[in-house]
């Protein structure tokens, strides 16, 4: 997927194709069902932007993001999309007026299709609706296609439900409107090597992640790198300060089932299946270890019922 950082670097690379606008943060199933009426009018693109507007219009109050921007773009490549635009947004640019940006899809990128949702407004002041939007394709020969909302279980699906699941540890919910499982890219680092001590080594991830479960022990997948595309693994994971041995940090810990080898220094991706338990203080080390058995095979049940 070709990735531009701007209108202007696509210039009219996107000429004649059809885009979908939105900040698609999650890339949830709402999202896709916009890219997929983008690819029914032929080569598709999505047009994002980045930072997101809340970081830089209201940052005390703008969320914590569901997906980094590589990640994002990953997942683009996987709804088949064959282009991004990234347009840099800026207390600058969030003056551009409707008309100018009218002109920059219709004009400078010369799109023949726009996706849209229901609700999208855009230009300053969130003064262009979607009535504007398809005057303006109208007098350039331009399409304008409206997806209504997408609905799972009578839930609608959006960045902002889908939040509020993962920060509640329903990530089995949260799985439920992105159309996969909530996952996370994070490094091995040292940790203090407790789990190792009492026979359950775990990998301690460290992440850019804005966007964390809330503390709990949860069934995993951890996929790791390598030769044909790399291999996943079951596992259980344990966020939280690890409150019998005292803690104070919070930190993500997951254990490889039936995995022996060394992970320090590699990069991992883990998808939250579901969350198993909340994070408890033990009494003694004897029944943590007690309670972490029962916990990893309570994730092989989940793990084997979730399947690929």
């Amino acid at each position: 997927m070709k990735v531009f950082h701007s209108v202007a670097e696509a210039g009219r690379a996107l000429a004649g194709q059809a885009l979908a606008l939105g900040n698609f943060d999650g890339v949830h199933v709402g999202h896709q069902a916009l890219f997929a009426e983008a690819r029914r009018h032929g080569a598709a693109a999505a047009f994002t932007f980045h930072p997101h507007p809340g970081k830089v219009l209201q940052p005390e109050l703008a969320p914590k993001l569901i997906t980094l921007l590589p990640r994002k773009l990953e997942l683009f490549a996987a709804c088949g999309l064959e282009a991004a635009v990234v347009q840099p947004f800026s207390r600058d640019y969030a003056r551009t007026s409707p008309a100018d940006f009218e002109a920059a899809l219709f004009d400078a990128l010369g799109v023949a299709h726009v996706v849209v949702g229901s609700d999208f407004t855009y230009g300053a002041a969130r003064g262009g609706t979607v009535a504007t939007l398809r005057e303006a394709a109208a007098r350039r020969g331009a399409r304008v296609h409206v997806v209504a909302p997408v609905t799972v279980d009578g839930v609608v699906a959006s960045s902002s439900r889908v939040r509020e699941y993962i920060l509640e540890g329903r990530v089995s919910a949260a799985r439920r409107l992105l159309g996969r499982p909530f996952d996370l890219d994070g490094t091995v680092v040292a940790g203090a090597g407790r789990g190792r001590g009492i026979g359950f080594p775990t990998a301690n991830v460290d992440t850019q992640n804005e966007l964390r479960p809330a503390p709990g022990v949860y069934a995993i997948r951890v996929h790791l790198p390598g030769e044909s595309g790399g291999t996943w693994h079951a596992g259980a994971a344990n966020i939280g300060v690890k409150p019998t041995f005292g803690g104070s940090e919070v930190t993500i810990e997951a254990h490889l089932l039936d995995f022996t080898g060394d992970l320090y220094g590699k990069e991992l991706r883990v998808q939250f299946l579901e969350r198993l338990r909340p994070e408890q203080r033990f009494g003694s080390v004897a029944e943590l270890v007690g309670q972490i058995k029962r916990d990893v095979e309570a994730a092989r049940t989940v793990i084997a019922g979730v399947g690929d």
